[in-house]
């Protein structure tokens, strides 16, 4: 079953003994990970054994932890980690066997990359949901950090206002570990209490992280500020015009698609599944539909085709500055589009 993780309590050991994290956020994780070992430690179990799966790996050595008898504890941990969410065909035998056929004696910790597409629709991984406890931990968005800042200082009794909360959220956007040791710090450098907004911005260092993905959801949501926020953060960590570029590249040419096949009566959804376009991707692309005419989706394609060109040294300009007016011009379409719509709806 697929839980949330404020709901994990509920399912700790004794009550579950197979648990799956999945997600790309390790701070999330390794905090998931201490909280079922500590149970399960308190149940008793004194032996760990952990995997990490990589190629060429024994999946034998897991049956033999399993099939062996335990001097020591009457309950134990196997923890499996498979950092490429592909286990092969032994692997995937095995892990529907772990789930189908639980050791009553072992609580299982299997940890995972993100679900993919390939990940969701294998038998293993739907055995594994089905027979266990599943906990997807993803990065927590730039909207919900406030929130999570304000439940992670009120557990070291402190406080602090909205302004305050939204400039931690973006100083550590994107780095959720970063997050944790900041409130941490302010906990050691201030009392119990109320926050004040100098104290803080004193403290909290601009530790951000941006994926070069993000950069098109950033935009595309309307959201000029942090359009540049995250193309400077890109390049001060050293990512290339190209690199930041091409993500942008494979989200226009589908958008064109879509566009060009919903001219010829294709309906949306059928437009947007043949151009292979799946969950957030899906309603990004659904957003941009309602601002971006076909003139203005080949316009980007052709601005980032010269972007290219200067960032290879044989165009003239500055790559970086043309991809800053770029993505921030596109991004004030859509806050321009949202505030229209806004104004419709208040009449």
């Amino acid at each position: 079953m697929r839980i949330q993780a404020a709901q994990l309590a509920q399912y700790l050991p004794p009550k579950q003994h197979l648990f799956v994290l999945a997600g790309d956020e390790p701070l999330s994780i390794t905090e998931a990970i201490d909280q079922i070992r500590a149970a399960a430690r308190q149940h008793g179990a004194q032996e760990r054994a952990s995997f990490t799966v990589e190629r060429y790996f024994n999946w034998g050595q897991v049956s033999q932890f399993l099939q062996s008898f335990s001097l020591f504890a009457e309950q134990r941990i196997l923890e499996i980690n498979l950092p490429t969410g592909k286990p092969g065909v032994e692997g995937a035998k095995a892990l529907q066997q772990l789930a189908e056929q639980p050791a009553a004696d072992t609580t299982i910790i299997l940890t995972l990359p993100a679900p993919d597409r390939d990940m969701t629709s294998s038998a293993w991984y739907e055995a594994l949901s089905q027979h266990g406890v599943l906990l997807v931990l993803n990065q927590v968005p730039l909207a919900q950090l406030p929130e999570w800042i304000a439940q992670r200082l009120a557990m070291q009794q402190q406080t602090a206002d909205e302004a305050s909360r939204r400039f931690i959220a973006e100083q550590v956007e994107g780095n959720l570990l970063a997050a944790h040791q900041e409130i941490q710090k302010l906990g050691l450098l201030y009392p119990p209490g109320p926050l004040s907004e100098d104290a803080i911005r004193q403290c909290v260092l601009n530790v951000a992280r941006f994926d070069v993905s993000q950069l098109g959801e950033a935009m595309l949501q309307g959201d000029p500020q942090r359009v540049m926020r995250m193309l400077e953060g890109l390049r001060e960590e050293g990512e290339t015009a190209v690199a930041v570029m091409n993500p942008l590249i494979w989200l226009f040419r589908p958008l064109l698609q879509v566009r060009l096949a919903m001219q010829q009566g294709i309906a949306m959804q059928a437009a947007l599944s043949q151009a292979r376009l799946f969950g957030d991707r899906q309603q990004l692309v659904r957003r941009a539909l309602e601002f971006l005419p076909q003139k203005h989706i080949e316009a980007a394609l052709q601005k980032l085709s010269d972007i290219d060109r200067m960032a290879k040294g044989v165009g003239d300009g500055d790559a970086w500055l043309e991809l800053s007016r770029l993505c921030t011009g596109i991004a004030r379409m859509a806050a321009n589009k949202t505030a229209r719509t806004a104004a419709g709806r208040s009449r």
